[in-house]
């Protein structure tokens, strides 16, 4: 089994590489490393997950341009139930554009009809609580950007915090098996229940996480912790 990183000396803010790194502990797979002058090897090869994290707002230009030769094979392997986990501002790169501070829209892949705006004078600090496939999600969001658009119901539902702007519930975008969200940092670290069904669909039977229980005890704190409606959720 393999999963691969898509562009790690580029996309790799927030911790965001650890998401890949602690699957592949968890079912001893094969880590792949793809940086930007490479043939992505899911294009050739049986790639479990594809991982995409978070850049600058340069980088998210220079990773725009490396995947969008590649973009078809991609989207054809999300469509057919690949698997392809996007975070942080990476989520911005599958839209129509991005709306700069001075007005300039700059053009991203276009999967989605969706468009992020910028402020690059605010960033936004925030936890994250919301739900997916019965399970609770937490996570952490530090942004210059929202997505506004037709986002669906997203990838996951928001309990507390902000989703991908502040006037949905619906966090990140989902087509198939592409799976986008804005939430920051070892994503499938803070989440077992969501690192053992992406396990699953990756064709791991009976998967068991690296420091299971560990990773329970923290995530159960946590939950607890985020649940609480005297948290403040914003700093």
């Amino acid at each position: 089994m393999k999963i691969e990183i898509l562009y790690p000396e580029l996309c790799n803010l927030f911790g965001d590489l650890a998401n890949a790194e602690y699957l592949a502990r968890s079912c001893e797979a094969e880590l792949i490393r793809t940086s930007l002058s490479e043939k992505p090897h899911f294009i050739d090869n049986d790639i479990a997950l594809v991982c995409l994290g978070g850049t600058t707002e340069r980088g998210q230009l220079i990773a725009r341009d490396a995947l969008k030769p590649w973009l078809p094979e991609l989207l054809k392997r999300a469509d057919n139930g690949g698997l392809v986990l996007v975070t942080g501002n990476a989520v911005e790169l599958f839209g129509e554009y991005i709306e700069t501070d001075g007005g300039e829209k700059l053009p991203m892949l276009g999967v989605f009809r969706t468009h992020a705006k910028r402020d690059m004078m605010h960033r936004f600090n925030s936890l994250y609580l919301g739900e997916f496939e019965n399970m609770k999600i937490v996570g952490f969001k530090s942004q210059f950007s929202f997505s506004y658009g037709e986002t669906g119901e997203g990838l996951f539902k928001t309990i507390r915090g902000a989703a991908l702007n502040k006037e949905t519930s619906a966090e990140g975008l989902r087509r198939g098996g592409l799976l986008l969200t804005y939430l920051l940092g070892p994503l499938v670290i803070l989440n077992p229940p969501f690192a053992k069904w992406l396990l699953g669909e990756m064709g791991v039977e009976n998967p068991a996480l690296a420091f299971e229980k560990e990773a329970f005890a923290v995530y159960e704190t946590r939950l607890k912790e985020f649940s609480d409606p005297a948290r403040g959720f914003e700093y």
